[in-house]
């Protein structure tokens, strides 16, 4: 199976043939070659037998961290943060050496600086990276192993799960923050329709922000977005959403003025950071940008669209997943039923 050939300059050429498979390497001495050798028949052995490489020797969790970034790529500060992290602090494991103790170590060291929100979190994109691990580069290594461990937060009696926001913006801080940017003679950013269409759409601040002219469809007075958010599939994502008036109040303008490009202008971090600084100068408390998402999707049920319908605006699959951002009180349903009286 594998054959050895010593060439002119004394190093040792190894060749590994089995059926389709042929892999070769050079190495200064025989010994060497061998021991490659054997390594790569007990690995091309393993996946005939189980579908899976068996671990590579001295491959460590740093390794498949950079193979998983080059390959995925995933999107967001706080998540490439979360991988960086796991790459600092457990990169040097190798990768057949972690186990339910190592994890263990990991969080006791975790809980030191962190809380079981963030912890838990760091366990699940430590199972993402192990799953691609396994499904994609068909290494023989235990994905659950992180699952296993964030179950076993809950023996420590810790909250995983973080606090649903239930903030929704008032009349009056609406108010406030348009009368603060309309008297803004220097303000660039289009602050005053990006809230509104906030508002009118329950799109996210990156979906305001990605759109582009060419997403728009005039004649349905329809937009697309593109990748919208999904936490199984995320790429490809593309889903057409319809501009109700108030929304198309604000794009009918612009489309006037401009035939490419985006929409609004804007950068998704720019705009937070306006949103943030100038509900900090009107002292209005714990306000996010993201908030007007809740309070978009409230006042949609509040304008009696049902449930399909908030969901074909908002992107959720599920009620489940729809419900965190509805905010419907008891005195709403009075209200309405009154009405219906």
């Amino acid at each position: 199976m594998a054959t050895f050939t010593q060439l002119p300059s004394g190093k040792w050429r190894a060749q590994v043939r089995i059926k389709d498979y042929y892999k070769s390497a050079t190495r200064p001495l025989k010994r060497d070659a061998i021991a490659w050798a054997t390594a790569v028949e007990a690995q091309v052995g393993s996946m005939q037998i189980s579908g899976y490489q068996a671990i590579p020797t001295g491959y460590t969790l740093s390794n498949l961290i950079e193979s998983y970034l080059k390959d995925v790529a995933p999107e967001g500060r706080s998540k490439l943060f979360t991988v960086d992290m796991l790459n600092t602090k457990l990169g040097h494991i190798q990768l057949k050496n972690i186990s339910p103790i190592t994890l263990r170590d990991f969080v006791n060291d975790r809980l030191k600086t962190a809380g079981g929100v963030t912890v838990a979190g760091d366990l699940s994109a430590l199972g993402t990276i192990l799953k691609y691990g396994r499904h994609v580069l068909k290494v023989d290594i235990n994905p659950d192993i992180a699952k296993s461990a964030r179950a076993d937060l809950g023996a420590r009696n810790l909250d995983t799960r973080g606090q649903e926001r239930d903030r929704i913006a008032t009349d009056d801080e609406i108010k406030r923050l348009y009368k603060e940017w309309q008297s803004n003679k220097l303000l660039e950013l289009p602050m005053v329709a990006l809230t509104k269409f906030a508002l009118a759409t329950a799109m996210r601040q990156a979906e305001i922000c990605n759109l582009t002219v060419e997403d728009i469809n005039a004649k349905d007075k329809t937009a697309l977005i593109r990748d919208r958010k999904d936490p199984r599939r995320k790429i490809g994502n593309h889903q057409t959403v319809p501009l109700l008036p108030e929304a198309w109040a604000i794009v009918e303008p612009i489309l006037k003025k401009k035939t490419e490009g985006k929409l609004f202008g804007a950068y998704e971090r720019s705009v937070s950071a306006r949103f943030t600084r100038t509900c900090t100068k009107l002292k209005i408390k714990d306000l996010h940008f993201h908030d007007l998402r809740h309070t978009a999707i409230t006042n949609l049920f509040k304008a009696g669209l049902q449930i399909q319908e908030v969901a074909l605006l908002s992107g959720h699959k599920t009620w489940e997943q729809l419900r965190r951002y509805t905010h419907v009180k008891a005195s709403d349903v009075h209200k309405k039923f009154e009405a219906l009286e």
